[in-house]
């Protein structure tokens, strides 16, 4: 056993200790044992003894227990059990430069901050600034140190890659010799994560590709070359991710551009049935024997196999095939398609969002109205309406409305459900909203069957219509919670409960992958931002992404009617629910 690990190991558990709020004599006990340890030259191997390990000052019997078990079986049951009572998310934010184990439990006791998306929520919205031990200062540290934690993870948020992966390609069509250019890969099919950015172009027949190569080897993005050749270089960007440029010919191109869009499993499929019909297929082309069958565009790659154009976004081997040679291709959502935005958090509770503004801001975009739903009364961290202050509530969004208002406001809350599936507001409160988003916000460890009939019971509650970002996950940062989604569709289905695409770039959630089956059972959709800020209302644009991926259609997302027929909507839902 390796004597740094051994050390790790004890650093580790007294950091969890700490974050568990132990007795603080108990984790330094566990610091200084790591150092003791440190600085010693005693070698560490199986054959250790109690004796020896006693002699260490700092280290006691307990101590030199956990040492001697590490060195012969590389496993103590104590850290194993430690770790799995914390939160990995909580885990996970100590990889930050400056944030240590107190500062992590202090967030986490007030407010609520258990990941690192949830900090950079924070950060976002200054609510660092005024904590004790803190301040500005350390605000700005915990950003940088974010910053350098994002710089270095293997995989990407689609949101945190997009634009910068635009910037790059805008300039790659700018060069002379570039014919056409686009991104590829998982960028192009809107997956939720990326691990790097692919680029395809097509270049002139007397091109010198190694002039172009030098072009983009030579962007101002580039923080390091890692591979130069004629047809492919791959660079690393100052953003930490990788980016790759493939050129061919242009008469080239739509098979170079099909190839590495992917994905794999859609690829493979189609090689499959190519080769039943007596083609090849590969990235420099479509072959009949020898001969090359010429394509325009994907549209005329498509076409040779009897098939309509396949959007980018559904090619996963999810069903596409049979439904474009069939002529069954969903018409996919458009952003031009949604007419308002509901899931807003405004100043009534923790938001820094305005009435006015939030008007002003979507009538100016061509919005026709938007669903405010501030955070319930068990959300006290997050400033939730009171009960007797929830009348004040709509009383301000209604006289807003009357005075100054450019669109239709929706009257809504975002209603904790609790643990035992109710939520957090009387029957006679709930009954005043237009429409109840009801979510999960807490009590996240239950098992997947407590965790499903929780939130079944809330589906079953007469005044809930849309259910929130129903498996609470955090993308690159925190699992879902264990839940049986296929259970929860059928139920939002049974009780007429649309489900949300919570389009936070850190959620987007409901999954892409459930979106296809919710649609099979007649599951209504919203696409909703969860906006804090304003500029958060333009995270729909994350979650028409994942409606497109999930074969969704205009017809089945609910903010894609406009205003008088969303209204009529929610009304109606309401009376058949009475009546339940």
């Amino acid at each position: 056993m390796d004597k740094n690990f051994i050390i790790r190991t004890l650093d580790e558990i007294a950091t969890m200790l700490e974050l568990k709020d132990e007795n603080p004599f108990k984790v330094r006990a566990y610091k200084n044992a790591a150092r003791a340890l440190e600085t010693s030259d005693l070698a560490i191997d199986r054959n250790i003894s109690a004796k020896e390990l006693l002699k260490i000052r700092g280290i006691g019997r307990s101590l030199a227990d956990h040492i001697i078990t590490l060195a012969c079986n590389n496993k103590l049951d104590f850290y194993e059990e430690l770790k799995e009572s914390i939160t990995p998310s909580l885990l996970e934010m100590l990889k930050i430069p400056t944030l240590g184990p107190k500062k992590i439990k202090f967030l986490y006791d007030n407010l609520n901050i258990g990941s690192i998306s949830d900090l950079e929520k924070a950060v976002s919205e200054d609510k660092l600034i005024n904590l004790p031990n803190f301040g500005l200062k350390t605000q700005e540290n915990i950003i940088r140190g974010i910053e350098s934690f994002k710089k270095f993870k293997k995989f990407y948020l689609y949101s945190d890659v997009i634009f910068e992966a635009q910037s790059i390609i805008n300039k790659i069509r700018l060069h002379k010799k570039i014919i056409r250019a686009d991104i590829a890969g998982s960028l192009r099919r809107k997956k939720e994560i990326v691990r790097d950015i692919d680029i395809v172009a097509g270049i002139k027949d007397d091109s010198d590709s190694q002039e172009i190569m030098d072009y983009f080897t030579s962007l101002e993005e580039v923080d390091e070359i890692i591979a130069k050749g004629d047809t492919k270089s791959s660079i690393r960007l100052g953003s930490g991710i990788n980016a790759d440029l493939r050129v061919v010919k242009d008469s080239q191109y739509p098979y170079l551009l099909h190839h590495f869009t992917g994905s794999k499993e859609h690829n493979i499929v189609l090689r499959g049935i190519a080769q039943e019909s007596g083609f090849k297929i590969n990235e420099y082309g479509i072959f009949k024997g020898e001969e090359l069958v010429r394509c325009s565009d994907e549209h005329e790659f498509y076409k040779v196999f009897s098939m309509d154009f396949i959007e980018p976004e559904l090619r996963e081997n999810i069903g596409e095939f049979e439904a474009a040679s069939d002529g069954k291709l969903p018409d996919l959502i458009d952003e031009k398609d949604l007419k308002g935005i509901f899931h807003i958090h405004t100043i009534f509770s923790d938001g820094n969002i305005t009435l006015k503004a939030l008007s002003e801001k979507l009538s100016s975009e061509g919005f026709e109205y938007a669903g405010i739903s501030d955070h319930s009364k068990s959300a006290y961290y997050a400033g939730g309406i009171k009960s007797e202050n929830v009348d004040n509530y709509l009383n301000q969004i209604i006289d807003f409305c009357s005075l100054e208002g450019k669109i239709k406001i929706f009257k809504g809350i975002e209603s904790d459900i609790m643990a035992d599936g109710n939520l957090d507001y009387c029957d006679a409160i709930l009954e005043k909203f237009d429409f109840v988003i009801a979510a999960v916000h807490s009590g996240f460890n239950l098992s997947g069957e407590e965790m499903t009939n929780r939130i079944i019971k809330a589906l079953e509650n007469k005044y809930t219509t849309i259910l929130a970002h129903p498996t609470g996950r955090l993308l690159l940062t925190r699992e879902p919670y264990k839940v049986d989604m296929i259970k929860i569709i059928n139920a939002a289905a049974i009780n007429n409960v649309a489900i949300e695409i919570n389009s936070n770039p850190y959620r987007l959630d409901l999954d892409w992958r459930l979106c296809k089956y919710a649609k099979e059972k007649n599951v209504k959709i919203f696409i909703c931002p969860d906006a804090h800020k304003l500029e958060d209302i333009d995270n729909y644009e994350y979650g028409i992404n994942i409606a497109r991926k999930g074969w969704l259609e205009k017809k089945d997302i609910i903010n894609t009617f406009d205003k008088k027929n969303v209204e009529i909507y929610l009304k109606n839902l309401k009376n058949l629910k009475k009546t339940r």
